[in-house]
Parts: C-alpha cells; sequence; structure tokens
C-alpha cells in the first residue's frame, strides 16, 4: 500500500481544542494556558499567547479562567477548553448530518477539524491517497494500538520503510461520522491526517472552485 504525500509540508498543532474554518469562520484551537493568557492557534498557524483583552487575527480573548478562555468571533461568545471536541467559532462549515462543505486553504488544500475515535485531529483532503494516512507521531498522541495492526511495507522519498494497516473504529468530519475506516500508519512526518480514499468513496464529492462538498451516500 503505497499513500500519496503531498508535496508541500506545513506544521498543524492538533493538540486541545480544534475549531472549524469556513469562509465566514475561524479555526480556533486552544493548545493551552501561559499565566492568564490563552495560546491560541488561529487557522492552522503557530501558537500565540494572547491577554484578555486583547485580538489576534479577528480572536478577541475576553476572560480566561484555570483551563479554559471566553473569546469572540463576529460578535459571537464562545468559550473554549483545553481537550475539548472540536468546536464551530465565528461560523461554521457543517451544513447538516450527511454532508460537509470544505473551503480551500491558501496553499490550494482542504484542511478541516475533526476525530479519529474521539481524539481531535486535523484532516487535509487527499484524493491520491488509497487510505487514510496517519504518520506515527500523531498515531502515538492519539494512542492507537497500531503495532498490533498488519505490518505493510510503504515507499518513501528515502526508501522503503514498514507501516502498519489498521481499521479505525470511527472517524467524524463536522457533522458526518463513518465507521471501520482502513487507514495506514507511516513513519514519515505529516502535515495533517491525510483522508484518503477510504473515506471519501463513502461520499459523492463535487468541487466548485476552492469549495467543496462532501455528501455521505
Amino acid at each position: 500500500m503505497r499513500p500519496s504525500l503531498p508535496k508541500r509540508t506545513a506544521l498543524f498543532a492538533a493538540v486541545g481544542l480544534l475549531a472549524t474554518l469556513a469562509a465566514t469562520a475561524q479555526t480556533v484551537a486552544l493548545q493551552g494556558m501561559l499565566g492568564n493568557k490563552a495560546l491560541l492557534i488561529v487557522g492552522g498557524g503557530a501558537p500565540r499567547a494572547v491577554a484578555p483583552g486583547e485580538t489576534h487575527q479577528g480572536v478577541k480573548v475576553l476572560s480566561t479562567s484555570g483551563d479554559q478562555a471566553v473569546v469572540q468571533v463576529d460578535g459571537q461568545r464562545v468559550t473554549l477548553r483545553v481537550g475539548e471536541s472540536p468546536a464551530s467559532v465565528g461560523g461554521a462549515m457543517r451544513t447538516g448530518g450527511d454532508r460537509v462543505a470544505l473551503t480551500a486553504d491558501a496553499r490550494g488544500h482542504f484542511v478541516t477539524a475533526g476525530t479519529i475515535e474521539g481524539k481531535p485531529v486535523q484532516f487535509m483532503v487527499d484524493t491520491g491517497a488509497t487510505v487514510v494516512a496517519i504518520g506515527q507521531g500523531e498515531a502515538d498522541r492519539m494512542r492507537l494500538d497500531y503495532k498490533n495492526g498488519r505490518p505493510v511495507r510503504m515507499a518513501t522519498a528515502n526508501g522503503s520503510t514498514q507501516g502498519w494497516m489498521v481499521k479505525l473504529r470511527d472517524l467524524r468530519i463536522g457533522d458526518v461520522t463513518v465507521y471501520d475506516v482502513d487507514a495506514v500508519i507511516t513513519p514519515a512526518a505529516m502535515p495533517a491526517v491525510l483522508l484518503g480514499n477510504s473515506v471519501l468513496n463513502r461520499f459523492n464529492m463535487r468541487r466548485d472552485g476552492d469549495q467543496m462538498m462532501l455528501v455521505k451516500r
């Protein structure tokens, strides 16, 4: 099994709370707290310590307490907590229980937040990948029991290496959950979890410019 890897790489923080970005939304992650400052990740960028009253890329921190922060985006107040499941801030890409709308980022990639077996992750759509592809470091963070999976040989830029084929119990994008998903764990560093055809084949996919609609079959 040789899942396709994107040519461009970027570091996506996939720790703590992840929220989804649409054309009118903000991707906001609460990675942690630094004193009374909230460590925010906006749009998949680097963490920024933001104090109450300060604004970072359109996200204003109203207050902080313990492991949570109250932020305001486009007039909407939202409480973010470290380690919570994904939340939508300043809009939503979710359009119903059987479909998900995606917007391409500045690099032309369709990136969105979701969960694998309840753990928050960042997905990148990759129609060239046969199955969902997860970097070993990310699999370790999610505590996936991949070493009991089926060993497979994988071709990389540095030669052949070993990966593991596994079956994911569930995978969620937006409001849509799919079950028993084939995936491969690769030792190669990954910019995000690649959303391959073991998931995409369960959707009717329509793309119009920088917009993509996935409708569950």
